[in-house]
């Protein structure tokens, strides 16, 4: 039996469908970037239903700012509190669950894999991640000083430095970042 229902994040109404099932593992559905509910094309109202009959309860919700929601929309990026606020609320509704399954596609996926266990999900499904691109053309600093241990043991390096066939600016970004510390995220690298 489908229900259609309501739950609050940071002080904002959020629409929430429940497709209802006895059993105790229990999926929470991320949709990806501004898509509601349903799913393009009904697509995810028709996998909660099947997946229901098939015996575990569903949920799926819109975001703040998305679909029936209020708030404003802060992207895959902001949606940490929407998701953990979703699997409470399904929790709450289905007292049944033992154990929540995330499944999300492309950025929906990629916000599982960043606020998946806080909320606590205990399993993932994801489709088609969207991978987090850094903000320049540098490539993550483990890839910089493995590059530059390299190149250090290369004599035609040494020669390029000296007669200056080499791009300072790039060369001083790139130890920069390499001198970072390395990050718990992999995603952001």
């Amino acid at each position: 039996m489908r229900r259609a229902l309501t739950f609050q994040c940071e002080g904002s109404a959020c629409a929430a469908t429940v497709d209802s099932a006895a059993g105790a593992t229990g999926l929470l559905i991320v949709s990806g970037g501004n898509e509601v509910r349903t799913g393009a094309h009904d697509g995810m109202a028709r996998i909660a239903a099947r997946i229901a009959a098939a015996g575990a309860p569903v949920w799926r919700f819109d975001r703040r700012g998305v679909g029936d929601s209020e708030g404003a929309n802060r992207g895959y990026a902001g949606s940490g509190p929407d998701i953990a606020a979703a699997a409470a609320a399904f929790r709450a509704a289905c007292p049944g669950i033992r154990r929540l399954v995330g499944f999300g596609n492309c950025d929906a996926a990629t916000a599982l894999a960043l606020f998946g266990k806080p909320a606590g999900l205990d399993a993932l499904l994801l489709a088609n991640p969207w991978a987090v691109e850094t903000p320049d053309d540098l490539p993550p600093p483990a890839a910089i000083r493995r590059h530059y241990r390299h190149r250090l043991r290369a004599p035609g390096a040494w020669r390029d430095l000296v007669v200056g066939r080499v791009a300072f600016g790039r060369l001083a970004r790139g130890l920069i970042r390499a001198a970072r510390p390395p990050r718990t995220n992999a995603l952001a690298d």
